[in-house]
């Protein structure tokens, strides 16, 4: 991991442009004295256009001198930046090191300066000069002391054991909803890991709104338990943690790679769980987490068959989005619901159906086809415990939430058949 320092800085304005940067300054803050008119020549820290301009900036550094700095290096430019921080994963230790130069180099040659790097290696770490490491670990001894807890874009990466978790600081806010909503939302979980949980913060939000509590209104009574519970609860997620790389340790070459999606829905709300199946050479088979998401039912009332639905909407869009961002070449994508009426709905191609299925099947079959929709029971669908909500115990004990059912872990043959409709 990697950051530029003050990208935006290092991208010039064209002249013709400065007069939408344009400011005024009273010299030695006197208001009684005319002011002075500045253009800024840069683009600054807060203008809304900062981030395009000077990521377009960056990725036409690397277009200019691909020729000089190879393929490997631009690939990281165009694809592994997040606006000024880099985040990139390769397999060998030298090719880590290799490709911190290059890319240090080829940011150089547009004025950008790749600095504070950090890695999950110690070795790759001593290739890098102890100016350009990240600040915490210039004055670690490689040798024989662990590496500090960083956050990549937001999500705690603990570098020593190579896995992401959280840190929850939560600020301290009144039991209302106001209180509520600032603390559910400070539970950053981009990826979902601890989607079941947030979930039941969720619920009781909606139950709030439903019954028209006003926002700096206390809560009393049973929502107030439910409330100081989920607080209680939210500190043990401190102790959760999943490997960062989806291959476990000694996995060796991959030789299959599959996507598994699992869609469910209750009548308080639904969810989606994603999981990379991988195949090695040896026939092992490797199951991890990918990303999940749970989401309260809508306010108005709807039956379980259309939350069913909906719920194999949101899967199949996250498909389309995982194929498309996964470094694996996903040889097949296949699509899970314990719902037989999504089944028989995609299945029916001569019935007319009311325009809210008509619209969800319309984006369900032009993301899938229906071979790739499977069925499963209940009890082996994942995605289940992202519809109800979950206290942070029941999630530590639900391997199935972070490993995904027992039969994706069996041959393919085996794990396709067993389980259809």
């Amino acid at each position: 991991m990697g950051d530029i320092a003050t990208m935006f800085y290092q991208v010039q304005v064209p002249r013709s442009d400065r007069d939408c940067l344009r400011f005024f300054w009273w010299p030695n803050a006197d208001l009684e004295n005319d002011s002075v008119a500045y253009r800024l020549r840069v683009h600054p820290s807060g203008a809304v256009s900062s981030p395009s301009c000077a990521s377009f900036a960056l990725k036409q550094t690397a277009k200019d001198n691909s020729e000089l700095y190879g393929e490997a290096s631009c690939e990281v430019v165009k694809k592994c930046f997040y606006v000024d921080d880099c985040l990139v994963a390769v397999s060998q230790e030298q090719e880590a090191a290799h490709l911190i130069k290059s890319t240090t180099a080829l940011c150089r040659e547009g004025g950008f300066h790749l600095t504070k790097w950090l890695s999950n290696s110690h070795e790759v770490l001593q290739t890098v000069p102890i100016e350009e490491r990240a600040k915490d670990i210039r004055e670690l001894s490689m040798e024989n002391q662990n590496l500090p807890n960083e956050q990549a874009l937001g999500v705690y990466w603990f570098v020593e054991s190579d896995s992401l978790g959280f840190k929850v600081n939560l600020p301290k806010q009144s039991a209302t909803r106001r209180g509520i909503l600032s603390v559910t939302s400070s539970v950053y979980d981009p990826l979902g890991i601890a989607a079941p949980f947030v979930l039941k913060a969720k619920i009781l939000l909606q139950s709030l709104c439903r019954r028209g509590i006003g926002w700096d209104e206390e809560i009393k009574g049973e929502d107030l338990t439910i409330w100081n519970q989920w607080l209680s609860e939210v500190k043990e997620l401190d102790q959760l943690r999943i490997r960062r790389c989806y291959k476990p340790p000694g996995f060796g070459k991959v030789v299959s790679c599959q996507l598994h999606i699992f869609a469910d829905a209750s009548e308080v709300g639904y969810g989606v769980a994603a999981y990379l199946r991988l195949g090695n050479e040896s026939g092992q088979i490797s199951c991890s987490l990918v990303t999940g998401k749970a989401r309260v039912a809508p306010l108005k009332n709807m039956t379980i068959p259309r939350m069913e639905l909906t719920g194999a909407t949101i899967a199949v869009k996250f498909g389309k989005v995982l194929t498309r961002e996964l470094d694996f070449n996903v040889d097949s994508t296949y699509y899970w619901t314990d719902s037989i009426t999504v089944l028989r709905y995609l299945a029916n191609e001569r019935c007319r159906f009311n325009t809210f299925v008509v619209n969800r099947l319309a984006i369900i079959r032009d993301a899938s086809s229906l071979q790739q929709w499977k069925y499963v029971n209940t009890k082996s669908n994942p995605a289940d415990c992202a519809t109800r909500g979950q206290s942070v115990k029941k999630l530590f004990q639900c391997p199935m939430w972070f490993e995904g059912p027992a039969f994706l872990s069996e041959p393919e043959s085996e794990c396709l058949s067993k389980i259809q409709i």
